[in-house]
This record gives structure tokens, sequence and C-alpha cells, in this order.
């Protein structure tokens, strides 16, 4: 699945694929509740990424689709 974050500061969102989106929408429920500072993402290549908490802004979560050639949507 594919996972925009927008952070504050920051231009433009990240654009991420990870394995679920709706777990990586849990954990950071879980880092604002529990008061934590960093939310860890793992992309499905294996990269790690930490986000500051704080400083996100908003989660758009993309159900997988059929990959397409062209201008189709």
């Amino acid at each position: 699945m594919r996972v925009k974050i927008g952070m504050s500061s920051v231009p433009r969102e990240l654009d991420l694929e990870v394995e679920e989106g709706d777990r990586v929408v849990s954990a950071f429920e879980e880092a604002v509740a529990e008061s934590k500072s960093v939310l860890w993402i793992t992309e499905q290549d294996g990269r790690r990424y930490g986000l500051v908490v704080d400083k996100i802004v908003f989660f758009e979560v993309e159900p997988d689709r059929d990959k397409r050639i062209g201008f189709s949507r």
C-alpha cells in the first residue's frame, strides 16, 4: 500500500510503500496516545524512517491498485 505523510515545515509529503497502511495509522495513533516522540515506519524494501510525531500533519492511505501504464487513474 502507498502511504503519504505530510510533515509540518516540509513542502512535500513523504510517499512510502508499506505492507499494511492500516498498521502504520494504528502505530501513529498509539504513538500519540502514549506520548511517544518518534514513529518508526518500515517500507516494503526494508528501509526504516523515524518521524517526529509532533511534526506529522496528515496521513493519506491509498488502497492497492493494479499497476497501470499511461494516463488512466
